[in-house]
């Protein structure tokens, strides 16, 4: 049977062989195709975590319980030593403020002055606030996330276990537009969790790869938390692109052969989906080729 990771691998070359070249919202370009998809099977216990380069597992989960807390500010990740959310707002302060600051600077002002993280480090209403407390037209607040496990518990059979973070209204307020925006989810007969994410913007090299690990996670913790067993991962990717900059380290890791993903498990059951920690995950077996560097487009 052919490694999942294949897939990857082949979506790689395939839009550096074939993708339309474009000058995009970030001026830097790209090569791009429109949709595509990839399925990882998670029954068995292993997550698509890449093992062509080396992928920072931990900093994608932790994005992905901060998501679940419903925070949007910079100060919490910088705290977790999650880094890959500074450069919107510090470019944001840049061009605002007129003042040159690097980024280990910013970091650090956000992480250790309260008013200035307020002022700079926040996100907007992006992810975590949409997934749990999104304005609805009556006033009301609606914590989809919370809609989600109660629907996998009492009516697993239900074609609407769904949310998503595309609010028209408050996309001109958030840092960065969802770009993984909607997450379907399916039980089984047999009592098996999928969920299938569209991710409409995909950077495929740096963002795809922590895309797949923290969906992989999130399903992990639906799972247990409505007695479930895990099935399928499913990605669907709209705008699937590679920056100019990014070529050759896609050729890069085309040209390396991967090897068995690891096994991700949770190594307790918090009460709710609420209570879990980085710690409650446990990934083994994990033995990735080096990482591969490459700038983020803002």
């Amino acid at each position: 049977m052919r490694h999942p990771e294949f897939q990857y691998l082949d979506l790689l070359a395939d839009v550096l062989a074939r993708g339309d070249e474009r000058i995009d919202r970030t001026g830097v370009g790209t090569k791009a195709l429109f949709g595509a998809m990839m399925r990882f099977d998670l029954a068995n216990g292993t997550a698509p975590i890449l093992t062509t380069k080396r992928v920072f597992w931990k900093t994608a989960v932790k994005e992905m319980l901060w998501f679940l807390t419903g925070d949007t500010s910079l100060q919490t990740l910088l705290r977790e030593n999650v880094r890959i959310w500074t450069d919107w707002p510090l470019d944001r302060y840049r061009r605002e403020s007129g003042e040159t600051i690097s980024q280990d600077d910013f970091e650090r002002r956000i992480v250790s002055d309260d008013s200035f993280a307020q002022k700079w480090g926040d996100l907007g209403p992006v992810y975590g606030k949409q997934w749990r407390r999104w304005l609805g037209a009556d006033g009301r607040e609606y914590d989809q996330i919370a809609d989600v496990v109660r629907m996998l518990r009492e009516n697993p059979a239900s074609r609407r276990i769904l949310f998503h973070a595309w609010n028209p209204p408050e996309l001109a307020a958030m840092a960065l537009p969802p770009c993984h925006m909607v997450y379907q989810f399916h039980v089984t007969s047999a009592g098996r969790l999928s969920c299938m994410m569209f991710q409409r913007s995909c950077d495929l090299l740096l963002g795809a790869p922590f895309n797949f690990v923290g969906a992989s996670a999130l399903l992990l913790m639906l799972a247990q938390q409505a007695d479930l067993a895990p099935g399928e991962f499913i990605w669907a990717g709209g705008d699937v692109h590679l920056y100019r900059n990014h070529f050759a380290q896609a050729r890069e890791q085309i040209a390396r052969t991967p090897t068995p993903f690891p096994k991700m498990r949770l190594t307790r059951r918090p009460r709710s989906i609420d209570d879990y920690r980085i710690e409650d995950f446990e990934v083994a077996d994990y033995t990735p080729q080096a990482a591969i560097k490459a700038d983020v487009a803002v």
